[in-house]
């Protein structure tokens, strides 16, 4: 059996550790929860809504033991409190939604047809969730799964063992079957081979491109719906009208916080030549304002990446763009230790045709460019395999609509960044994935239509 283990980027040390299910253990687990599923779609709607929302009050009695822990895990400093708010927020806005979302459509019903569209459970949805957010890119699947009548089963990123135990826990202890929602350990191949095997009947991957390929390759001729979100490489543009402390304070913090592992974190920003100057002297300000170090330590305002082959690829693809003629502008921290305590990092005199403004960085680091006007903008901003949200910024709403529609992006985002809105469908296009999670759309995404055509007697 594969052993998983997590290393603690603080010190290097194992954190935790477990042992991956076998191919038949998983079977069986999957068995058990696939025999419950119907009953639990039995129960009545806000009886689902009600169990699930104390699950999620139970992560949140825990939060004193997980924000911590999860410092442990990946790094992210104390001092930002953990996942809780955001966690809370999107279960409870989907539990808020709920009735609404997943009423059945009447298309008529008179003396002679009632016909009508029931939204139905898919039956058992598998949800693979990354180390970056744990819990609330859990919570996006897990709780509108779960009221929506499905079983789920969790699994975590090797980096975050914990979570899904803790998840798990909470939720059985506020009354939610372990046949209906419960955590497993499992490594790719045999994740892959259940897949293959339509164990599932829907799944929900968040992760890299090439592990959302693989996903993608094993469930291939099953026919069962995958949702993905991959990678990113999300773009701002900041107008000569724009708030420009705002935009500065915004825009850097999205790039660098929880030391730029955000799915939707900004990687590079293009500023309209007439506020470059100055944008660019508030970044580098505001960046050699940080706190490199122990996430535990409560003055600590950037923590370490969460793995060392993490912060070699952005310490690689930042070598690579220097070398190429970019200039950095952030000197080297004392505490970068070249492991997982990384300098942030500025560049500009930056191209496309550096990695560092193409591939995904997932890491403290932004390139700046200047731009001439909204065509070269949106040009910059679409040159990318990726599409998951763009921040621009501007007094003009009419004007960001515009740009807007002409950006291959999955959200839009005007004068903020890098939040995930429950009540607006969390998406992507190109390599950064298909399908749509939380709002009504998200509902729609973990049931399945089913018509019904009844014709009444009348004599």
């Amino acid at each position: 059996m594969t052993q998983l283990k997590c290393i603690s980027p603080i010190d290097g040390t194992v954190l935790a550790e477990r042992t991956g299910a076998s191919l038949p253990q998983a079977q069986t687990r999957i068995a058990a929860m696939r025999a419950a599923q119907a009953d639990w779609a039995a129960r009545p709607l806000q009886e689902r809504i009600d169990l699930v929302m104390a699950g999620v009050a139970a992560v949140g009695a825990m939060n004193d033991e997980i924000v911590p822990e999860l410092a442990r895990m990946i790094g992210r400093p104390i001092r930002y409190g953990g996942e809780f708010g955001g966690f809370n927020e999107r279960a409870s806005h989907m539990a808020q939604i709920a009735e609404t979302a997943l009423a059945p459509i009447v298309t008529g019903d008179d003396a002679t047809f009632k016909r009508y569209i029931k939204r139905v459970p898919h039956g058992v949805v598998f949800v693979v969730a990354p180390w970056n957010y744990p819990y609330m890119t859990a919570i996006n699947t897990v709780a509108p799964a779960l009221i929506a009548g499905n079983v789920v089963l969790l699994k975590h990123a090797t980096q975050t063992l914990l979570v899904g135990e803790r998840m798990a826990q909470a939720f059985h202890s506020a009354g939610v079957p372990s046949d209906v929602f419960d955590n497993i350990f499992l490594d790719h191949d045999t994740s892959q081979q259940l897949i293959a095997d339509r164990a599932f009947d829907f799944i929900n991957f968040t992760g890299s491109v090439g592990a959302g390929a693989k996903l993608e390759r094993a469930a291939a001729g099953t026919f069962v719906g995958v949702g993905t979100e991959l990678g990113g490489k999300d773009p701002g543009y900041v107008m000569e009208d724009a708030d420009l402390d705002a935009a500065v304070e915004t825009l850097i913090d999205g790039a660098m916080f929880n030391s730029g592992q955000c799915c939707c974190g900004i990687e590079r920003i293009y500023v309209h030549e007439t506020l470059f100057d100055a944008f660019l002297a508030k970044a580098i300000d505001i960046v050699q304002g940080y706190k490199l170090g122990n996430p535990l330590d409560s003055n600590t305002t950037l923590g370490p990446m969460a793995h060392k082959r993490f912060a070699d690829e952005v310490r690689a693809q930042i070598a690579e763009a220097v070398e190429m003629g970019a200039v950095a502008h952030i000197p080297t921290f004392a505490q970068d230790d070249g492991g997982t305590y990384l300098t942030p990092q500025i560049l500009t005199n930056v191209t496309h045709d550096m990695r560092v403004m193409r591939d995904e960085s997932f890491g403290p680091v932004v390139g700046i460019m200047p731009v001439k006007d909204d065509a070269e903008a949106i040009a910059l901003m679409n040159d990318s395999e990726f599409g998951l949200t763009a921040s621009l910024w501007t007094r003009d709403i009419a004007r960001a609509e515009r740009i807007g529609d002409r950006l291959e992006t999955g959200t839009v985002f005007l004068n903020r960044a890098d939040y995930l809105d429950p009540s607006l469908c969390w998406t992507g296009c190109k390599n950064t994935g298909r399908g749509g999670g939380l709002s009504v759309i998200g509902y729609h995404n973990l049931t399945r239509p089913k018509s019904y055509h009844l014709k009444k007697v009348t004599s």
